[in-house]
């Protein structure tokens, strides 16, 4: 079938969702009429949530042609499929047609939450999503990190209503009083996460590498280049670890390398959309960031401390609140260590 587009024009990007509103939320609610203004042949209906550059590519008389021939050649819209967001501007919305063919239709929002772009395009399958991993995954890290944000909520994870990195974690390094930094923490430099090796969860190949971001001033964040410096690594089909915020320069891998598990792809920094010095990792299913499904991550072999409680876990997925460490580190003649040289005692679980 050949390619159906409508005219393009952005303004902006999706502004934030209402409290309690999913981000897909928002985009249903000019999907739906839209569709139902297409099928009854309302087409100052269709046109009702063009922003002004939209309305201004798309007259009447073009969406009425447009519609028409659409309607001429596929019939009506009997079916919209559950939609998928694509952070941060976009989502897409699969439409089963009464010819029988599916169109998926391309939805982008502005801040005023008003159709800046419109496609409908051939339909793409779903990319496949693992129920549960079956690479065997470490801490990408030695020693004790604190979880900032992670689990299966919204109130655990900051990143659960974004697709690709609803299972995502945040971590940090602290002291022993649960602090992040030297002093005031002006400077990159005070953050004990800073610099720090960041290490492969397994073995793999790596399929993307993002350089020459620049950290930021602690307190600056960077959503234009969002990821920062960053380390793709596929570990099976359907399974890509992401490591993301690296300190500019400091990745020490290619497009293409294979890695060991353990080894040192880059160091900890503050590059992209980062308040402090951290480690941002997620798991999806595929090396296309803009179209990737998270998995929930387990590690294996972790030292898990929460409300000061030390113990060992086999298989664990980490949760916002707990401090964990690679099992091996606290096995050592030496104990695994904070900054501040408190030792870690780690009874049996």
């Amino acid at each position: 079938m050949r390619r159906l587009a409508v005219a393009l024009a952005v303004l902006g990007i999706a502004g934030p969702a209402l409290a309690g509103e999913s981000p897909l939320a928002r985009f249903e609610k000019v999907c739906g009429p839209m569709v139902k203004a297409i099928n009854t042949g309302d087409y100052q209906g269709v046109r009702r949530d063009f922003n002004e550059m939209m309305a201004a590519a798309m007259s009447l008389e073009k969406t009425k042609a447009f519609f028409e021939g659409l309607k001429a050649q596929l019939g009506k819209i009997k079916k919209v499929e559950s939609g998928r967001y694509v952070p941060p501007h976009t989502a897409v919305f699969p439409a089963r047609f009464e010819g029988g063919a599916v169109l998926d239709i391309k939805i982008v929002l502005d801040g005023e939450g008003k159709i800046a772009g419109l496609w409908l395009l051939p339909h793409t399958t779903d990319i496949p999503v693992p129920k549960e991993h079956q690479t065997k995954l470490a801490l990408p890290f030695r020693g004790r990190w604190h979880v900032v944000w992670g689990g299966d909520t919204k109130e655990q994870n900051q990143h659960h209503d974004v697709p690709n990195q609803r299972f995502a974690f945040d971590f940090v390094v602290t002291n022993e009083n649960g602090i992040s930094h030297k002093g005031e923490g002006k400077a990159n430099q005070d953050y004990y996460a800073f610099g720090q090796e960041i290490l492969a969860p397994a073995a793999g190949v790596v399929t993307d590498v993002i350089r020459g971001v620049r950290d930021n001033v602690p307190g600056s964040m960077n959503p234009y280049s969002a990821l920062g410096n960053a380390v793709f690594i596929r570990h099976a089909e359907y399974e890509v670890s992401v490591l993301a915020h690296l300190k500019l320069g400091s990745i020490r891998v290619s497009v293409g390398q294979k890695v060991q598990p353990g080894q040192v792809i880059g160091l900890c920094g503050n590059s992209g959309n980062s308040s402090e010095p951290h480690l941002h990792y997620h798991l999806m299913n595929t090396p296309l960031i803009q179209d990737g499904t998270g998995i929930k991550v387990f590690f294996e072999d972790v030292v898990v401390e929460k409300d000061g409680q030390p113990a060992q876990k086999k298989h664990h997925s980490p949760v916002k609140g707990e401090t964990v460490a690679p099992q091996q580190a606290a096995e050592k003649d030496k104990p695994a260590t904070a900054p501040t040289g408190r030792p870690w005692g780690i009874p049996p679980a």
